[in-house]
């Protein structure tokens, strides 16, 4: 079976080999798409899903999902404990810096977590400590009375748990994905979720099907996307490990950096590639 970095490249040349231009009117690029695809990652046997071809960052991944999961509505509570991902949104979308609900500078509003209701997330962890699978473990970001209050619709936007005998596992649905800047971002994410919630509820890491609709390439990001493709993968099998002090689903959410929860070994890369996000 091919590595994850052996089918994220051979997903590039798919796209910009079978791919449709489209434009898109949100952001005015014309993105190189293909319909879906799936990718499934086995937490409990395989190694993460880091590049070598670029630069990955699985600490900015986690703090976004970490941010989810606290609620956080500012770009710079994100920032702070480890992704600057969320200032273009806040502040360079010309729909929502016109918006009524935008509060000021780095407001995102009903994003993601922030338009749970605040008795979601404890009622699924109390399931989850209890191993009680109800067939409705779900994360479930997708709120379409919150679109007017948001700076972004959700594009991960569902997370549906199972346990089957001793192991948990975990499907994620994206509406949306941008191939060179978010993809791998996102794939880190399913596979330290799972990590995480399996280790906090004391059940083995089983699969995640990651199910991606609308899988696209920027115009701006062709060259860039060329040039990762024009480099071999390294035979690298890195690690990550779950800190000793993260122990329940309070420990998510703490205030702490993201960096504090985890540790990698043995992960090299051949250098960054520049991929700007469109807003």
């Amino acid at each position: 079976m091919k590595s994850y970095e052996e089918q994220y490249l051979d997903l590039g040349e798919k796209i910009l080999k079978e791919g449709t231009p489209i434009l898109n009117k949100r952001t005015g690029e014309t993105c190189i798409t293909i319909p879906e695809h799936t990718f499934y990652y086995d937490v409990g046997n395989n190694p993460p899903p880091l590049l070598t071809t670029k630069q990955s960052f699985p600490v900015s991944a986690w703090a976004e999902m970490l941010g989810y999961l606290r609620r956080y509505e500012w770009a710079d509570q994100f920032d702070n404990i480890g992704s600057k991902t969320w200032y273009g949104n806040a502040n360079e979308t010309e729909a929502w810096l016109n918006n009524p609900h935008r509060l000021g500078e780095n407001h995102l509003g009903a994003v993601y977590g922030a338009g749970l209701h605040p008795s979601e997330l404890p009622e699924l962890f109390n399931k989850l400590n209890n191993h009680c699978d109800d067939r409705g473990l779900v994360i479930d970001f997708w709120k379409p009375e919150l679109f007017s209050k948001a700076a972004l619709r959700s594009c991960m936007y569902r997370h549906t748990f199972t346990i089957i005998g001793d192991t948990l596992h975990l499907e994620s649905n994206q509406r949306s994905v941008d191939y060179g800047c978010g993809l791998n971002f996102n794939s880190l994410q399913c596979y330290l979720l799972l990590k995480f919630f399996s280790h906090i509820t004391g059940l083995k890491a089983g699969k995640v099907k990651h199910n991606m609709v609308n899988v696209h390439i920027y115009g701006s990001h062709v060259a860039a996307v060329r040039e990762q493709l024009s480099r071999l993968p390294d035979k690298v099998i890195a690690n990550i490990e779950i800190s000793d002090w993260v122990k329940t689903f309070d420990d998510l959410l703490l205030p702490n950096h993201a960096r504090d929860y985890f540790t990698i070994s043995n992960y090299k890369h051949q250098g960054k590639i520049l991929f700007e996000m469109v807003a």
